[in-house]
């Protein structure tokens, strides 16, 4: 039998995680606190690893919303450092009980939230991420070995360096964040199948990570991350201010998960809104993919709608637009395409917005907002490990709790069953 290569790895990630139980919640916070010094104290060296792996993206001929998702900057890098400081200040949920019951027979039974144990993450393109898992990891008293896509190489080994350093001057084990220094793809087969010592697995990536994962690892796997987002714009909303959620949904990045992918129209108010949408998007680059009921409102900058369009997350400056009879069909037509990541309804009639809410069952759901909220910071929860769009475990932005699971704690005075 052939012995997994990870499997040093995984053994010392265990033996470190038992190290993390030790620590309470001042312990942590003051480790997350020199994660971010050194982040800082590291920033020239991280962007000059940063901007290697951008010069080699490039010369690959990588996509610019690829690009978007590698690059790192100062004032992103400060972004990240203020993550950080916002997990800080948040309550710690290891340790803390859930619930307590009396027993009849005199027992008390509590729920207890402990860390998972050992994460494996693995992800493309976004550098950012290799310090979001580290501190949710840390914070919440789970280690973690990740697997970054080949294109951000140097920057997430520049990245945990400052982690390390970090580690190593609060005197923990470095091997509580480890990095799979290779971006060779059979050590990703190897990882998922580390079930002796990886109790979850979160991909974040393409539709074909996703269903590698799903299909090769030997432990659950928390899938998300896969925006295909919608807006529904309903015939009693206020047009005026619908319009620029439409932008910010669309415009603001378009290279994110939660950016808006389908703008569904009620037939009411279509041709107001539609010719105002193409004239306040089209200049910022936006073209359309439209059903035929939107194609002539929208004009020069708008092409059919071809098949597979409206299951398509464009992750690029392209609007799939559809006319709609109402409320009824822009649900309809949400439940058949959306990947249940982000969705929202504009309206001032409570009674569409709360069908809509009631119906749309993805992993957030807005009134009157841009889809371009469903983010761990966004949410006050920090930073995130990713986005479930799953049912069970956690859904949405997974922030704190989502890295927990219980145990059973039962409190006798000598109990013994009768």
């Amino acid at each position: 039998m052939t012995t997994n290569p990870l499997l040093p790895m995984g053994q010392r990630a265990r033996q470190a995680s038992y190290a993390l139980l030790a620590l309470g919640a001042a312990q942590k916070n003051a480790l997350l606190g020199a994660i971010a010094d050194a982040l800082g104290e590291h920033e020239a060296a991280i962007l000059a690893a940063n901007e290697q792996d951008m010069a080699l993206a490039r010369d690959a001929g990588l996509s610019g919303a690829m690009l978007d998702r590698l690059l790192l900057t100062p004032e992103r890098l400060a972004a990240i450092r203020a993550d950080i400081g916002t997990v800080i200040a948040l309550a710690d949920p290891v340790g803390v009980d859930i619930d307590s019951r009396l027993l009849d027979n005199g027992m008390r039974l509590a729920r207890r939230r402990i860390p998972l144990g050992v994460l494996g993450v693995i992800y493309e393109a976004r550098p950012n991420v290799t310090v979001d898992v580290a501190v949710l990891a840390l914070k919440t008293g789970n280690a973690a070995i990740m697997r970054g896509g080949k294109e951000t190489l140097h920057s997430n080994r520049a990245l945990l360096a400052a982690i390390h350093s970090a580690l190593n001057a609060q005197d923990l084990p470095t091997d509580a964040v480890q990095l799979i220094n290779s971006p060779d793809r059979a050590l990703v087969t190897a990882l998922l199948n580390l079930d002796s010592h990886i109790d979850m697995v979160i991909p974040r990536g393409g539709a074909g990570l996703h269903q590698l994962c799903k299909e090769q690892a030997r432990m659950p796997v928390i899938t998300g991350g896969i925006g295909i987002c919608h807006m529904y714009i309903d015939r009693a909303a206020d047009l005026t201010r619908a319009l620029p959620l439409v932008e910010n949904a669309k415009v603001q990045r378009p290279t994110v998960c939660n950016a808006l992918d389908t703008l569904l129209v009620h037939q009411a108010v279509a041709a107001e809104l539609l010719p105002q949408v193409a004239a306040r998007l089209g200049p910022l680059g936006v073209t359309f993919k439209a059903s035929p009921g939107a194609l002539t409102l929208l004009g020069t900058a708008a092409e059919a709608a071809g098949e597979g369009d409206f299951d398509t997350e464009w992750l690029a400056l392209v609007l799939g637009v559809k006319v709609v009879a109402d409320v009824n069909e822009a649900i309809d037509h949400i439940r058949a395409h959306s990947s249940e990541h982000s969705e929202s309804v504009i309206t001032e009639d409570r009674r569409v917005a709360d069908q809509f809410v009631a119906a749309i069952n993805s992993a957030a759901v807005y009134v009157n907002a841009s889809t371009r909220f469903t983010d761990g910071s966004q949410f006050g929860l920090g930073a995130e490990v990713a986005v479930s769009t799953q049912k069970l475990h956690a859904r949405g932005p997974m922030g704190l709790e989502a890295l927990t699971t219980y145990k059973w704690v039962g409190t006798g005075d000598y109990h013994a069953r009768g």
